[in-house]
């Protein structure tokens, strides 16, 4: 650099001033409290319900239909933005595939802070107050795909404290966590079932888990995995490699608080290898002191399946071959006056509804979707008391105009309104036609969220819609494929809707687009609608 150069350089930096800050950062910084409507977590009550009650959610149904974009925030580098918003305080926190958790201004989009993980943060935020040398200090909780969950100071992103929870390799936390009673309950997951495609590798050691962790400092308080028996030898395969069992049983999604009953409720996965467990597929009833598995209720059993099951050999697979139909959603607690049901929805495209006083025992049962590896429910429903609202994936391949595998834009998706009391279907709303756009699955994989009077699901066909919880009715349709102009200056566009769905806060909707896993539309761009707009 020459000197004129270097002195015109150090000029501009002597008249920087605090407006001057990085495009996207917040000017001033207020001081924040966690006081105002809140969309805290997966849901915004630790029964799961993933409903906003009227008063924090100031939108109903006359108001959604004039929502409109107020500000879009571009995720730097990505390919998917598939996290939940958390909103507390005026606050909006959410993570990234890059391990980036943002804290943004909810009126505006810029950025209070950031802290960088270890590796990406899809599932969601939960925000507390914790003890910290004898004052109360607001927290924020999050987990990584590593396995890694991580305590950060709510008001200013500086880490107080990280623990690895899971030493399996392929071990990952993809559910929310859940802050309840100083506690944090923390869903364990992993990616063993798609290692299984190496003949080599002795398939399968992971089980999924529940930890909790003392959320002052991160201690662990209990471990309790899924399946109880470790894994032993079971077999070897004709390569010669030793094959293990029993495993899977991955947990998914965020844990059910039930303080009623001093419980905690989980929903798993399949197995990866034989001998089945028999906690697979199912839903497990924990005591939330200890750990303990008090009851067990499983759904569909002997569902073995990994990828080398997907593949022609298929030599880490029992026969026959399982379906794969994990439960991915939360379960959701209903307090009636007569009987309190968990509801409980599965890949099989069936919701089922179990006695939490009884055991588990089925009360009811009904399909909605065809199910199968990338069909029925897939991430989540939302229930108001008097019905659960079950969006269906579905999602299927077919060959394309080249011959190549792709997402058929003509099979799957679809919304259902029904009954808590008996399981009969209020109304059921059909998908939106992709036409010719590319890569267009009319799949509703993605988690459910409602307020009184409207329901808001998102498609892989790039739409976020809002319907009425009367009969179904579209209100509100916004197409999210397409360029957005960003408050941070990143270039960013909409994608497909999947996993995390939306937060509802303060009269105003948050909802992450980009999702390419199965051949969906990329996108990385977090959408803030409000009725003012811009």
């Amino acid at each position: 650099m020459n000197a004129s150069l270097l002195l015109l350089v150090l000029a501009i930096a002597g008249n920087a001033s605090a407006s001057d800050a990085p495009i996207g950062r917040c000017a001033s910084v207020p001081r924040w409290t966690l006081a105002g409507p809140s969309w805290n977590g997966w849901s915004p009550d630790s029964s799961n319900s993933r409903f906003q009650a009227a008063a924090a959610a100031a939108l109903d149904a006359d108001k959604t239909k004039r929502l409109k974009l107020k500000w879009a925030f571009g995720f730097p580098k990505a390919s998917e933005a598939w996290a939940q918003p958390t909103v507390v305080g005026g606050r909006v926190l959410t993570g990234s595939a890059d391990g980036t958790v943002y804290a943004l201004d909810a009126k505006s989009g810029c950025v209070h802070w950031t802290f960088k993980a270890d590796a990406g943060v899809r599932g969601a935020v939960n925000i507390g107050e914790i003890d910290a040398g004898g004052r109360k200090r607001p927290a924020a909780f999050f987990g990584d795909v590593r396995g890694t969950v991580y305590a950060v100071d709510a008001a200013t992103g500086e880490r107080l404290w990280h623990r690895r929870v899971e030493a399996h390799p392929f071990a990952k936390l993809t559910g929310s966590l859940r802050l309840h009673g100083g506690r944090l309950y923390v869903p364990v997951s992993s990616t063993e079932e798609a290692a299984a495609q190496d003949l080599a590798y002795e398939c399968c050691t992971f089980r999924g888990s529940v930890v909790a962790l003392d959320a002052r400092d991160g201690t662990q308080v209990w471990k309790s995995h899924a399946i109880t028996e470790a894994p032993g030898p079971v077999r070897k395969n004709e390569k010669g490699t030793q094959l293990r069992g029993p495993s899977g049983a991955a947990i998914w999604s965020a844990p059910t608080v039930d303080p009623k009953r001093g419980r905690l409720y989980v929903a798993t996965g399949n197995s990866y290898s034989d001998p089945a467990a028999a906690t697979s597929d199912a839903i497990l009833a924990l005591e939330l002191e200890s750990g303990r598995i008090v009851w067990h209720r499983q759904v569909t059993s002997s569902d073995v399946f990994n990828l080398s099951c997907a593949m022609d050999e298929g030599r880490h697979c029992t026969k026959p071959v399982g379906e794969d139909l994990d439960f991915g959603a939360s379960p959701i607690l209903v307090e009636g006056a007569s009987r309190s049901v968990l509801l409980a929805g599965q890949k099989s495209g069936v919701v089922t509804a179990l006695d939490p006083d009884a055991g588990g025992a089925v009360v009811w049962q009904r399909r909605v979707g065809k199910g199968g590896r990338i069909g029925g429910i897939q991430w989540g429903m939302a229930a108001d008391g008097a019905k659960v609202y079950a969006a269906v994936s579905d999602a299927a391949w077919s060959a394309g105009e080249d011959g190549e595998q792709a997402l058929d834009p003509s099979r799957g998706g679809g919304l259902f309104a029904v009954s808590v009391a008996s399981g009969a279907v209020a109304w059921s709303a059909p998908p939106g036609p992709c036409g010719k756009r590319r890569s267009c699955s009319p799949a509703q994989s993605s988690a459910v969220s409602a307020v009184p009077g409207v329901v808001f699901s998102g498609s892989m066909d790039g739409h976020l819609r809002a319907y009425s919880a009367a009969d179904g009715a579209v209100l509100w349709d916004f197409d999210a494929v397409r360029p957005f102009e960003t408050v941070n200056g990143i270039a960013a566009k909409g994608g497909s809707f999947d996993a995390g769905g939306v937060a509802v806060a303060g009269g105003m909707v948050f909802a992450e687009s980009g999702y390419f896993l199965w051949g969906g539309m990329p996108g990385n761009v977090l959408l803030a609608f409000s009725v003012d707009g811009r």
